[in-house]
């Protein structure tokens, strides 16, 4: 069997390719067959040049450029095929880290449409989180809208974010300052990046119960919002603690300002 020559259809089948790819490759120099028939042109291919083929075809689903893999071809070694791997191993690896980032991402979209399509905005709601790490700018009253584009501008950068939809954003004012009435003393804005490398520095979320709310439309309205909140904590016997988490969960799906609808999340101390 390994000694036995096969014709070039028998042999790209075996590698699950198309015949014509073999010729591109014999014709480029990258590929020939083991013998060409003289009396009427044919290629055949032999067993032992398998691996050969399916080294080049590896190379090839990993995105390597015919030249490279003309110059391996060249030069091949176990050291220059060491070499070659380690670098795409590591583009790999880099691509599996976005495209993991890319579904957590959908992920926390789809998750905000389920909950866009069945919430009730009147309602408080008592659910459970996990720990999550954010990274964090501070702000205060007199940040200005374009110091604050600039700040989050430059952490996005900072962490390698290749898009702005690749992380979910929004903003976190005290316990303490609702609780004393200050409803627009907002200290932080926070983002969610996927996958960050380390929690050194960042900001941590504690896992655990939290109160949910959300609120519609006008923001001169949303001291309301929170007063119900608070007044729900308080007949319900809850101690609130850290920060109120709001984020919108609806910007992709709306038109007007007056239908974006955030989405509050307040950790729950004593239950």
């Amino acid at each position: 069997m390994k000694d036995k020559l096969l014709t070039i259809g028998q042999f790209a089948a075996m590698h699950g390719i198309n015949k014509k790819t073999l010729m591109w490759y014999d014709e480029i120099g990258l590929f020939k067959p083991a013998v060409i028939n003289p009396e009427n042109g044919y290629r055949c291919y032999n067993y032992y040049q398998s691996p050969i083929l399916e080294t080049i075809l590896l190379l090839r689903e990993l995105d390597v450029s015919i030249s490279e893999i003309q110059n391996f071809m060249q030069n091949r070694s176990a050291a220059s095929l060491k070499d070659l791997l380690a670098v795409k191993i590591a583009d790999l690896d880099r691509n599996i880290t976005h495209l993991q980032a890319v579904r957590e991402t959908l992920c926390t979209h789809h998750q905000n449409m389920v909950t866009l399509l069945t919430m009730d905005l009147s309602k408080i709601d008592i659910i459970e989180k996990k720990e999550r790490c954010l990274v964090t700018v501070d702000i205060d009253k007199d940040t200005s809208f374009e110091q604050e584009v600039e700040m989050i501008t430059a952490e996005t950068i900072k962490y390698q974010l290749g898009r702005l939809h690749q992380a979910s954003y929004g903003s976190m004012i005290s316990v303490a300052s609702l609780q004393s009435g200050n409803y627009d003393d907002y200290s932080r804005l926070f983002i969610e990046i996927p996958f960050l490398p380390s929690k050194e520095g960042l900001h941590i979320q504690p896992g655990g119960k939290y109160l949910r709310a959300f609120h519609k439309g006008d923001w001169d309205r949303m001291p309301l919002r929170y007063q119900a909140i608070l007044d729900y904590a308080a007949r319900q016997g809850l101690v609130l603690s850290g920060y109120a988490y709001e984020m919108g969960i609806n910007e992709n799906v709306i038109d007007q300002i007056n239908d974006y609808i955030v989405q509050i999340e307040i950790p729950i101390l004593a239950y």
